[in-house]
């Protein structure tokens, strides 16, 4: 009988923490992780774990094409032959990890690879991207004999829509928890750090502690930098769906192409997505506007909000004081250290 085993990597940033996992249905399953790597290495890790972990032979479904072609396509045996160098005559990136995973499938000539695509609604590979993300956030080890459903919940295997806010389709039934907060470099720099991470694993703590309170629950995130990417790699790490309400079309295309890719990773994640403002703000009067308009849409669906702050700062008090006007006493303020 073979084993049909699904691995996934994932990597907050890229490099950035990072994390890996693969599950069989009914059986084993593991997550780990690594604080700072890249999305090759936990896809190729993944891949390995598994190998090393599960006996007999063993079908491997990655959606990653980096370690499914490897074998496929056969791309090893030009490496060896080449020296360890690639058509292009460099090294090869990550041998230290690809070397002992080639001689341990040879050795075995009991595992194939599949190529699965990713977030396209496969339970067991959603299954193992949701671990993969919550090792990543939470740079934690988990693992278990029998993988049921009950171990990673609310995933939804739907894609995201996105209207404007007049055709607003935010899940109004659903109890949502708006997250605002600091921006770099009030959270130590535009990077990952221990601030960073700090805030990152409070937020899936806290977003787990209300999923138990409201099974309904949803997170509403600008997801402009800082805190609100977070918010939503919390609440994809805490199994919480998220739906994000845009300014306008654009904002991210002065960030710096890693963050551009973490937003759209994380935007194609969202439950739904809304956009405020149908034109770019030209001017910085007209930009604060549009914001101002994004928060007040937010607020409208919002139960609670979640405000990260540092206590003397004076930036967000007119954010805190709206927040609090608007949902008096089901406002959270954190301290991002």
């Amino acid at each position: 009988m073979v084993t049909e085993v699904f691995t996934d990597g994932a990597c907050l940033g890229n490099p950035g923490p990072g994390g890996w996992a693969f599950v069989v249905d009914q059986g084993p399953w593991s997550s780990g992780f690594e604080p700072h790597t890249t999305n090759q290495r936990m896809e190729l890790t993944a891949a390995s774990a598994a190998v090393q972990t599960l006996e007999g032979p063993l079908c491997v479904h990655s959606d990653s094409t980096y370690v499914v072609n490897c074998f496929v396509q056969e791309w090893w045996k030009g490496w060896l032959r080449r020296g360890w160098k690639n058509s292009k005559k460099e090294p090869v990136a990550n041998r230290d990890l690809w070397e002992p995973f080639i001689e341990l499938v040879n050795a075995r000539a009991d595992v194939e690879f599949v190529w699965v695509k990713g977030h396209s609604g496969h339970r067991l590979n959603d299954a193992a991207d949701q671990l993969a993300t919550a090792a990543a956030a939470e740079q934690k080890h988990q693992s278990g004999g029998i993988f049921t459903d009950a171990i990673v919940r609310g995933l939804d295997g739907d894609g995201p829509s996105t209207t404007s806010d007049s055709e607003n389709q935010i899940t109004n039934s659903a109890h949502s928890v708006a997250v605002f907060g600091h921006r770099p470099p009030e959270l130590g720099g535009y990077g990952e750090n221990s601030i960073t991470m700090s805030v990152r694993r409070r937020l899936i703590e806290l977003l787990r502690a209300k999923l138990e309170m409201h099974p309904d629950l949803q997170v509403i995130t600008g997801l402009g930098l800082g805190v609100e990417m977070l918010a939503a790699e919390a609440a994809a790490a805490a199994a919480v769906p998220y739906v994000v309400a845009l300014a306008f079309e654009g904002m991210e295309r002065r960030w710096p192409d890693a963050t551009q890719r973490r937003y759209s990773e994380l935007l194609a994640g969202a439950r739904s997505i809304i956009t405020v403002n149908p034109e770019v703000p030209k001017t910085s009067s007209e930009f604060a506007k549009a914001m101002g308009r994004r928060d007040d849409a937010i607020l409208r669906y919002a139960a609670e909000a979640v405000l990260v702050r540092h206590g003397d700062d004076r930036t967000l008090g007119d954010l805190q004081r709206k927040l609090e006007r608007n949902l008096e006493e089901d406002v959270w303020v954190m301290d991002p250290k």
